[in-house]
């Protein structure tokens, strides 16, 4: 009992983070384009996110454990917030910057709130190691459940209701609150180790180059990765001119994807005993 309230406590903090985070994605490029900016201005706009995450991401996990796991919760809420209510923007520089805090939202999204779930489910509470999958497996089942949502919420608050490109990005504030304020009132603060940054990154180079798997590993992820993310900018523009709801499409993807990883999890596990490679 103690464990299930603790995953609780967890997961009403992280799930609302992550639903305003998919609820962003259906219609950012519409968006963008509903502001009147050429396809190339729009393509700058998607670099400044994904470059601001690449770049903090190599310094985050030392500024989240200095700062205070808990604090960098909230503190990706907020930057998340501001990055959303700069959308409202017409102006260039705005939207570009409200990018580039969201890249550095979501840089802490996917690192903070694991690591103080990790930190307090093994030195705070002294659960199991054993019973982590369990959690975050939760975590993988919901996250998909919210992906989809949010497609066909986005859909529904812009054509439906008809509010515009911009309205799902409001609708994640609240979400992005919710997330902020149980996570301060409710969880307490954890810190890892105070490593310089450039020691941590040479120790995490040192691993790459050590293990050449763990580097062919991550050349795998970083193609697949980039795959993705040229896709993410080009879906929109594909479809868009054939009248199918971006909403509905988005939706389409994400559905798609829970099922792979469904039938990956039944492959691993069933007769089949499919291993990667």
């Amino acid at each position: 009992p103690a464990f299930r309230r603790f995953q609780r406590d967890f997961l009403l903090g992280y799930l609302p983070a992550l639903a305003a985070d998919w609820l962003q994605g259906p219609l950012l490029f519409q968006l963008l384009q509903s502001r009147g900016f050429l396809r190339s201005q729009i393509a700058a706009l998607y670099s400044c996110g994904f470059a601001s995450n690449v770049a903090f991401g190599l310094i985050s996990s030392v500024f989240v454990d200095r700062l205070g796991r808990k604090k960098a919760c909230v503190l990706s809420s907020g930057l998340c917030s501001v990055s959303c209510l700069l959308q409202l923007s017409q102006d260039f520089l705005a939207l570009a910057a409200g990018r580039v805090l969201g890249g550095l939202g979501t840089s802490l999204l996917f690192s903070a709130f694991e690591s103080w779930y990790i930190h307090e489910h093994l030195d705070r509470h002294d659960f199991p190691a054993e019973w982590i999958p369990n959690t975050f497996s939760r975590v993988a089942l919901w996250n998909s459940c919210l992906a989809v949502a949010a497609g066909l919420i986005a859909e529904l608050v812009a054509e439906g209701l008809a509010l515009g490109p911009v309205a799902p990005f409001l609708v994640a504030m609240p979400f992005l609150a919710v997330s902020g304020i149980f996570a301060g009132k409710n969880w307490d603060e954890n810190y890892g180790k105070s490593w310089s940054c450039s020691k941590a990154c040479g120790e995490g180079l040192r691993g790459l180059l050590s293990d050449p798997r763990a580097l062919l590993l991550g050349l795998v992820q970083a193609l697949v990765e980039s795959i993705l993310l040229i896709f993410a900018f080009l879906w929109t523009p594909v479809l868009e001119p054939h009248g199918i709801p971006l909403g509905i499409a988005f939706s389409g993807f994400m559905a798609a994807s829970a099922a792979g990883s469904a039938l990956f999890r039944r492959g691993v596990t069933s007769r089949l005993r499919l291993q990667p490679l």
